[in-house]
């Protein structure tokens, strides 16, 4: 004879309607939240509001010729952030490569039993302390260890390899494989947290049902548990490229500030937050209007490369479910 269904009693709390105490209590957790969503986006539109008021009179003065110009000159009033662009996406996009490769690959060694519980929580603890050192130690860190440590591979490359695009300078100094590099490393703590929570988030339900059937470790973690999380993963690719597109005092200490677009990985280049941060200080009202206008135009690409990164996460979710 089967046995009855077990029967919650009448005063168990799950099976009673809320109080008067927690109906009020969520209605002012939820209007908290409302309110919180509305100072933000009054945030960012007094912020585009600001910055554009005063863009407005160098975006009038100079037009769409100040995003396409290569010469930035204040003396001559000659004003150009094309090789700003260029450098900016050209060290954010290489920092992604290297510290996205990384980031997922420690993630993946972290959540995936390579290591002890206890251990893999210690190492866990010290990449997340990576995002806790200021930027400026990072740009001095690679002036005097990364720069004299890759020179004389750069060396070689540019006596061996001289004649590709890529390789065509010689590193004597600050350039764009040093910036990319320290670049990448502080990328990558984001990566690598974002990555591990999706790769925790997938059940182990699914993890076991490719176990039960035959895969191996490595076949289980790059035909499942990849695929399953690729959404989060894709996500924290696109926090750690929005992090690099707005790095500032590193970039400039390391990038050489040079307006120039080249391909080579040893020439010095400029980027638009490091553009920003040295001719402010000492710039003059006509200056200000011009860094305002450059300003915007960062403030667009990174609006642009969220969106397209947005837009992408939500499609493939959709093709999930």
């Amino acid at each position: 004879m089967n046995k009855p269904f077990a029967v919650l009693p009448l005063n168990d709390s799950v099976c009673q309607p809320p109080t008067a105490t927690q109906l009020v209590v969520d209605r002012g957790f939820r209007g908290l939240c409302y309110f919180g969503v509305f100072l933000i986006l009054l945030l960012v539109v007094a912020l585009v509001v600001e910055i554009g008021g005063k863009a407005v009179p160098g975006m009038q003065k100079y037009g769409t010729g100040f995003i396409a110009g290569t010469v930035w000159d204040p003396n001559q009033l000659q004003y150009g952030i094309l090789p700003a662009i260029w450098g900016t996406l050209y060290s954010s996009l290489l920092a992604l490569l290297i510290g996205g490769f990384f980031g997922v690959m420690m993630a993946i060694f972290l959540t995936q039993d390579f290591l002890p519980p206890r251990l893999a929580a210690l190492f866990r603890t010290i990449i997340e302390l990576l995002a806790a050192i200021p930027s400026v130690v990072y740009g001095l860190w690679g002036i005097f260890v990364v720069i004299p440590a890759i020179r004389p591979l750069a060396d070689w490359l540019h006596q061996t390899l001289g004649w590709l695009p890529f390789f065509k300078s010689s590193l004597s100094g600050p350039g764009l494989l040093p910036a990319a590099l320290v670049l990448a490393i502080m990328i990558l703590p984001t990566i690598a947290a974002v990555s591990q929570d999706a790769l925790r988030a997938v059940p182990l339900k699914t993890k076991q049902a490719a176990y039960g059937m035959g895969a191996t470790h490595w076949e289980a973690i790059l035909k499942v548990m990849l695929p399953t999380a690729a959404t989060g993963i894709f996500g924290a690719l696109v926090l750690g490229l929005g992090r690099a597109l707005g790095e500032t005092m590193a970039l400039a200490m390391l990038v050489g500030n040079s307006n120039q677009i080249s391909l080579s990985l040893f020439s010095p280049a400029n980027t638009l937050a490091a553009l920003l941060a040295l001719n402010f200080p000492e710039a003059g009202p006509a200056e200000v209007e011009v860094l305002m206008y450059a300003s915007l135009v960062l403030m667009l690409i990174t609006l642009v490369v969220n969106l397209v990164g947005s837009s992408i996460m939500m499609m493939s979710q959709r093709g999930a479910k």
